[in-house]
């Protein structure tokens, strides 16, 4: 089989894996709606009903959070937002007069049907969520969390003060209860697929790459703050329209309905099922509405033979927070955990489905091409290091360093712990800014450039320690940088299967990263560079913790794949035999200064090389012995120990 066909089967595989999920959930959701609607009759439809919502209200949620990793506290103010401004589209005339006499003209008198309403409204969330993401998105973690609360207090006050339109404080009605279970249940399905389908979209993936290790993401080529505005948009979109649809369900309601407790409802229930997935925000809302239900049963007191038991003020809340501290004690990613739910004879039955369907319409297979090194325009001059420097406060740590790097070629960078070699990578990649100097590649300064778009023309780099996306698949950590670099997804798909193939890792292409042995995650994180088709591969100690197997094996998979491709290569390592045997010549780095240039023959004997590794008193002797540089040996600098 060769690698087109290979990628072919690989990428139908993941779509069908894909529709064979979403079908799973919609089925799930069905099938409870049904259930709940024949055992408990009118009862169980408003259950249902509210479900439907929940679900489309936490899957919004779900689309940035799940993503991203942010837990956002302000999407209960979209579904605010939208819940009023639909209900104001939608007011007949007659109550709107009353209850709203106020209200400024551009907001009266529309009148408007369900689905036009939710247009506008589905608009109006995705602009006020652009307005709102553009400081969001520069930021990560716990203060991006905080600033979503702050979003969620400000609009809270923003409906409470503008009374003319929202009646402040105080109740809002007059809204047409429009939402009915049909309605709703339809709007859990579009939600579910859209969900879906951004996940696995190149966007998705991208910020689920910045999710698990943002510094990695950035070197692929992704830009984090563009990717988190994506999913914030359209998050937010989806949760202004979920909230029009809750409207249309009260038919009245106050600025108190889309505040804390609604904020708490939505994060439990995503972090009960698994914020990771959008089968963990499905199962989440199934599981938290069920017992939420079940439990405000007893909290408004019952009988229990003789005995009666009074009113629970509390115990809806107090149980579902007892719940959550359960799930992240036992299941710290949710019921759900990092994968989404299937069944293998779903999959089978979408891949059998997507098999006929690729006979009838041809689905592009063998269109594409796996580039080689005849094929890239790859920069003839390598890289050259000008005067490059970097001072951290008063320390120097790269002092006016300069060498090249030519196309075609290793390229050795060594020296003790501590000289600057890591600085160096990180400055010629942009992970740190240079305090002075130049990095060209060909005609472009690379200092001048941020470090997605430095991996964008062709600078791939891995990690002295190994930062793989740790929650996305083998084939997915390769997928994302061939999808960042704008491949499409036939010519990523066809460069991830000839690059796994290349470093043996076809076989686990379907496990997590995080499960990967050692030497095969060294191996996937060369594998994710190439998919960059680099002009320079910068390796910083690929070798690092492998035992002589290992490395022997990496030596020589370098050296195949260097010669196939025709990129420079510059290669970080202690292993100073792995680097003499790869390196066609060698960079010499001592406290942040260049002190020798020169062959592996040349740097054995070079006295300022061996006065810093091991301070012999022959350094300056006129016929200086050779460093060894046996594969088992490992030098360290002068006065350490190895």
């Amino acid at each position: 089989m060769n690698q087109a066909e290979n990628a072919f089967l690989e990428a139908e595989s993941r779509r069908a894996e894909a529709v064979a999920q979403t079908l799973l959930l919609v089925a799930l959701v069905v099938g409870i709606t049904v259930a709940l609607s024949l055992i408990m009759g009118r009862a169980g439809e408003r259950i249902a009903t509210q479900l439907c919502i929940s679900i489309a209200a936490i899957v919004s949620l779900a689309v940035f959070s799940g993503n991203s990793g942010i837990v956002s506290f302000g999407h209960a103010a979209f579904m605010g937002l939208g819940a009023y401004l639909s209900g104001i589209l939608t007011m007949p005339a007659a109550i709107q007069g009353s209850a709203l006499p106020n209200l400024p003209a551009f907001l009266a008198d529309y009148e408007l049907g369900l689905f036009a309403s939710l247009a506008v409204v589905a608009l109006f969330g995705a602009a006020v969520a652009l307005l709102i993401g553009l400081p969001i998105a520069r930021l990560n973690g716990a203060s991006a969390t905080i600033a979503t609360l702050g979003i969620l207090i400000i609009v809270h006050s923003v409906l409470v003060g503008t009374r003319d339109i929202t009646r402040g404080s105080q109740t809002f009605f007059g809204v047409p209860r429009v939402t009915t279970l049909e309605v709703a249940l339809g709007a859990a399905i579009v939600f579910i697929c859209l969900a879906r389908l951004y996940r696995e979209s190149r966007y998705g993936l991208m910020l689920r790459a910045v999710r698990d290790n943002e510094p990695a993401a950035v070197a692929m080529g992704i830009e984090p703050r563009r990717a988190r505005l994506i999913a914030w948009v359209a998050s937010g979109a989806l949760a202004t329209v979920a909230g029009a649809l809750y409207g249309h369900m009260l038919g009245a309601f106050s600025p108190r309905d889309f505040y804390f407790a609604l904020t708490f409802s939505m994060v439990a229930m995503l972090v009960v099922g698994g914020m990771l997935t959008v089968s963990g925000a499905v199962v989440g809302v199934i599981v938290v509405t069920l017992l939420q239900d079940s439990v405000r049963q007893i909290e408004g007191g019952f009988a229990l033979g003789p005995i009666e038991v009074p009113q629970i003020f509390g115990l809806t809340t107090a149980t579902l927070g007892i719940v959550i501290l359960l799930v992240i004690w036992l299941r710290p990613r949710g019921l759900l955990g990092y994968r989404e739910a299937s069944l293998p004879f779903l999959e089978r039955l979408a891949a059998q489905a997507m098999s006929r369907l690729g006979s009838l319409v041809p689905l592009g297979r063998g269109r594409a091409s796996v580039e080689t090194d005849a094929d890239l325009d790859h920069s003839r001059d390598g890289v050259s290091i000008k005067g490059l420097t970097k001072h951290f406060k008063g320390l120097t740590a790269v002092d006016e360093a300069s060498f090249s790097v030519p196309a075609g070629k290793v390229t050795g960078l060594i020296g003790p712990n501590g000289a600057g070699k890591s600085t160096i990578v990180n400055l010629m990649t942009g992970q740190l800014p240079a305090s002075a100097g130049a990095v060209r590649l060909g005609s472009v300064d690379l200092l001048d450039l941020p470090a997605y778009r430095i991996a964008h023309l062709g600078v791939a780099r891995t990690f002295q320690n190994n930062r793989l996306f740790e929650d996305l698949t083998v084939y997915e950590n390769v997928l994302v940088p061939a999808l960042a670099i704008g491949a499409s997804r036939q010519e990523a798909a066809q460069l991830v299967a000839h690059e796994l193939n290349a470093l043996d890792l076809l076989d686990v292409a379907h496990d997590r990263a995080g499960s990967l042995p050692y030497g095969a995650r060294k191996r996937l994180e060369i594998a994710r560079c190439l998919a960059l088709r680099p002009i320079l591969l910068v390796l910083d100690e690929p070798a690092a913790g492998m035992n002589p197997e290992e490395t022997a094996d990496l030596a020589e998979r370098l050296a195949r794949l260097g010669h196939e491709h025709g990129y420079a290569t510059l290669l970080i390592d202690h292993d100073l035999g792995f680097v003499n045997r790869l390196s066609s010549s060698i960079v010499v780095v001592n406290r942040g200064r260049v002190i020798a240039i020169g062959t592996p023959e040349q740097i054995q004997t070079n006295p300022d090389v061996i006065e810093a590794y091991i301070g012999t008193g022959r350094a300056r002797s006129e016929e200086p012995e050779p460093v060894p540089l046996s594969p088992s040996i490992t030098l360290t600098a002068k006065g350490e120990t190895p």
